[in-house]
């Protein structure tokens, strides 16, 4: 088995979205991690290799990781999206995916589904775990595959920093437990995959993050 993380870096925010598949899956099956801006690189991807998508989780919902759904429905179909029930009006509403800030303002498909954190999703002969990782976002998760050792985090932590907090519906306390009540609970050599910047390890985070120092938050 060999689980496949493709990072694709979209629109003016350089956000990073992924495609995952396991190779090793007859069925082609993959899933799409968050939809930026100008997602036809990602989605010419996805049609080239002959992949099928089975779902679109969405880390968080700001704009820049949602703004390319439409698109993306258009070009691969009806691609069952989710997000974490707390940010299940964001898509909608201009407000609160922070475009009215940026506009052109961004009024995304709703989410097909919810997740509350906890759950096990499979994909090809892995599971990952839904983990809630708020802070930067209400609704902020986190896909930890413990066998792969691989998490895909958004925007809760990025290679030496973590994700802005100025944000109305941002929360430092939130930000404070996600970081150190379960993402450094992972193990050290687990791969990070963040929405902006490169990827980095639970381990190097660990030892030289400066927003992980005691009273940093």
């Amino acid at each position: 088995m060999a689980l496949r993380i493709h990072a694709f870096t979209l629109g003016d925010f350089a956000t990073n979205c992924y495609v995952l598949h396991d190779d090793a899956d007859q069925t082609k099956t993959c899933w799409i991690v968050d939809c930026s801006y100008a997602p036809e690189p990602m989605l010419d991807f996805v049609e080239k290799e002959g992949l099928k998508p089975s779902l679109c989780i969405l880390t968080h919902c700001h704009c820049d990781h949602i703004a390319g759904l439409a698109r993306m429905r258009l070009r691969l179909g009806p691609v069952n999206t989710l997000c974490h029930r707390a940010e299940k009006e964001f898509n909608e509403d201009p407000n609160l995916n922070l475009s009215i800030f940026i506009p052109p303002a961004v009024s995304a498909p709703p989410p097909d589904a919810c997740l509350n954190g906890g759950e096990m999703l499979e994909l090809g002969g892995y599971y990952f775990r839904v983990l809630h990782t708020p802070g930067h976002s209400p609704g902020g998760i986190t896909l930890w595959c413990p066998e792969a050792g691989e998490a895909i985090v958004g925007d809760t932590i990025f290679a030496g920093s973590i994700g802005r907090l100025d944000f109305p519906t941002s929360d430092v306390a939130a930000m404070k437990r996600s970081l150190h009540e379960v993402l450094m609970q992972l193990p050290d050599e687990t791969r990070v995959h963040p929405g902006h910047g490169p990827a980095t390890t639970i381990g190097a985070e660990r030892r030289t993050n400066p927003f992980l120092r005691p009273n940093a938050l």
